[in-house]
């Protein structure tokens, strides 16, 4: 996969591993565009990398997302790579009687993490075929694969990612569209800091600069699921002893 020369959109793209892809990205010469829900993240995003290119967007909503859509067939049309990684990460107790506070439709995990990244595939993916190099790179996690159970929705998330990418790769064989999943571990983002308890706090996990590192080198090596860091671990252990695995992270 060509990794310079591209138009990228990065969903989530302000903050995180979505900024830290934007700025590997540009530094390889490709035209990058960001998009998220906060205006405030957006602006200074574009204050620290003045190439790029903003949009305040949400994923969760259908009139944002074909409004999106049309920004960017307007206005960057050599779009030809889409990445999926907007995202939330919540504590959910269901065993609380706020429950179905916790799991409303609109601005939930399966809203966010999941709808969102399959509805804009839906979308761009007829503008894609046109292409003579594109690609889609959903990003996962590792917690697909062996889950923590005190964010049961966020880890069900990433595991259907796993599987929607894998279903999707398989129909868009014939394609000129190449699909792409970076399984990520713990990240140092404010998405795994705002969860963290004692014990997380010891370990804030990898740099997301490292991760963008680890999917750029990916894609340039075709290497359609890339398990980078712990991701790599959690993986093995689950096709081997997934009880005790479990165990382990849960205990």
């Amino acid at each position: 996969m060509e990794t310079s020369g591209n138009t990228i959109l990065i969903t989530g793209g302000a903050t995180g591993i979505g900024f830290a892809l934007a700025e590997a990205f540009l530094n390889a010469s490709n035209e990058v565009l960001i998009c998220g829900r906060r205006e405030s993240k957006l602006r200074e995003a574009k204050r620290k990398l003045p190439k790029l290119h903003a949009k305040r967007f949400d994923v969760a909503r259908d009139d944002e997302r074909k409004s999106l859509s049309r920004w960017v067939t307007s206005n960057f049309s050599n779009i030809n790579i889409i990445i999926n990684n907007a995202g939330i990460q919540r504590k959910v107790d269901f065993t609380s009687p706020t429950i179905t506070k916790a799991t409303r439709s609109r601005d939930d995990e399966v809203t966010i993490n999941l709808a969102g990244p399959i509805r804009l595939c839906a979308l761009f993916i007829p503008k894609l075929v046109k292409k003579r190099n594109a690609a889609i790179v959903n990003i996962s996690s590792g917690l697909g694969f062996v889950p923590i159970a005190s964010m049961p929705v966020y880890c069900a998330t990433k595991a259907a990612i796993h599987s929607f990418t894998r279903s999707l790769r398989h129909q868009l064989r014939d394609t000129p569209i190449r699909v792409f999943e970076a399984v990520c571990p713990t990240t140092d983002t404010e998405l795994d800091r705002s969860f963290a308890g004692e014990e997380e706090e010891a370990y804030r996990g990898i740099s997301p600069k490292e991760v963008a590192l680890a999917i750029v080198e990916g894609l340039k090596a075709d290497k359609e699921e890339m398990l980078i860091g712990e991701a790599q671990g959690l993986y093995k252990a689950a096709q081997k002893d997934p009880e005790s695995i479990f165990a382990r992270l849960n205990g």
